[in-house]
């Protein structure tokens, strides 16, 4: 994971600086839903793996 989450300020820092800026002035709301749309992606995803 630390892998993925490394390559976009590896790649595009600047890119990367406005992002993290952005979700600065994200409201609270918007971040719990991107982390849950986040969350059970990733369960799915481990799901399909598992499956098999």
């Amino acid at each position: 994971m630390l892998v993925l989450e490394g390559l976009l300020p590896f790649i595009a820092p600047g890119r990367w600086r406005e992002m993290v800026q952005t979700l600065g002035n994200t409201n609270d709301r918007t971040i719990r839903m991107i982390g849950l749309g986040s969350m059970l992606t990733g369960a799915f995803m481990l799901y399909l793996i598992n499956r098999g």
